[in-house]
């Protein structure tokens, strides 16, 4: 029985131009999981000042990172999904998988990476959404795409994937591995500050499981690099609108630790699995920038997991039950 495995990151342009950014944020920021805000009011907002006014702007940000003729979201990703192939063909010869890398907003799609790989003859299907910790913003809206795909056929093969990863052992020594690396290259600073992407608070009163996954992780990562409640801190970065969203907010956090007399301090992003726009530009940019800003000396960002050995490894540690599933049932 032939499988297929899919890893399913958000998406990216196909261009740092404005017109290209216009048509992924456009199909991004319609998606109800994403944005929870009455429809209509929504949609005006939408049309009449975040496709005109911040594409261009979101389009200069992705100049600054762009990498050839490739986002590091997706030069990563691939990279990641292309090193978990290879390695999974050298440990598991016997087995006949295919690998397969999606968004779930812009090209690459899920329903292409569905598509090839039934008419390539799967018959189970696993997708990995490259979210450590859940939020119906992300993870879920990757559930609802491949529901979605599957609602168009009359033949559905078995599927499963994975919900979430926020406190997998695997997971937490990577980031623990990856940090003390830094450590090692850079020297440890007087704070490590872990900036999880944010969503609105009123999600998380309504049920949302996200807050409680990053501090989860927060605290494993914490506790994993032997560091006091002086060492470390949390926050959450890119929020959009005027309501409330989680916090503490990462930009003022780094503000205020600057301003404290706090000299050195390290930051990363566990949220994020791959360098991004909101990784590279936004905190090892606009972030590091408002810490020298007001008296900060080194803002030291240390970089995502990425398509690391430790990485590829995660990857196939969270696959693996699926993987050797195959013979347990079918040997």
């Amino acid at each position: 029985m032939k499988s297929g495995i899919v890893f399913v990151n958000l998406g990216t342009p196909t261009a740092p131009t404005p017109a290209a950014v216009r048509v992924f944020l456009k199909q991004f920021l319609s998606d109800r999981r994403v944005v929870e805000v009455p429809r209509l009011i929504w949609l005006c907002i939408l049309y009449l000042i975040i496709l005109p006014f911040r594409a261009p702007r979101v389009a200069r940000a992705y100049r600054q990172i762009w990498m050839n003729d490739i986002s590091p979201l997706r030069y990563f990703s691939q990279r990641l999904v292309d090193g978990v192939a290879k390695r999974v063909a050298e440990h598991y010869p016997e087995q006949d998988i295919e690998f397969r890398l999606a968004m779930t907003y812009g090209q690459i799609s899920i329903s292409v990476a569905i598509e090839e790989l039934l008419a390539s003859g799967c018959e189970r299907l696993f997708f990995l959404p490259l979210f450590p910790q859940y939020s119906a913003t992300t993870t879920a809206a990757v559930h609802d795409e491949i529901n979605r795909v599957f609602s168009r056929y009359r033949d559905i093969p078995q599927w499963s994937w994975l919900r979430s990863y926020h406190d997998h052992p695997v997971y937490i020594e990577a980031l623990a591995q990856s940090v003390k690396k830094h450590w090692a290259e850079s020297g440890q600073g007087e704070r490590l500050l872990m900036s999880f992407h944010g969503i609105p608070k009123r999600n998380v009163d309504l049920g949302d499981p996200y807050q409680q996954h990053c501090e989860e992780t927060a605290a494993a990562l914490a506790k994993a690099l032997n560091l006091n409640a002086d060492q470390w801190q949390l926050s959450y970065q890119s929020r959009l609108g005027k309501a409330e969203w989680l916090q503490p907010y990462t930009d003022k956090t780094v503000i205020a630790l600057a301003q404290s007399g706090l000299k050195k301090i390290d930051v990363m992003c566990p949220a994020f699995a791959v360098e991004c726009l909101e990784t590279l530009e936004e905190i090892d940019g606009e972030v590091h920038e408002y810490f020298i800003e007001n008296g900060g000396e080194a803002f030291r960002y240390v970089a995502c997991l990425n398509d690391s050995e430790s990485h590829q490894k995660l990857m196939i540690s969270l696959c693996k039950s699926f993987i050797e599933e195959k013979n347990q049932l079918f040997s």
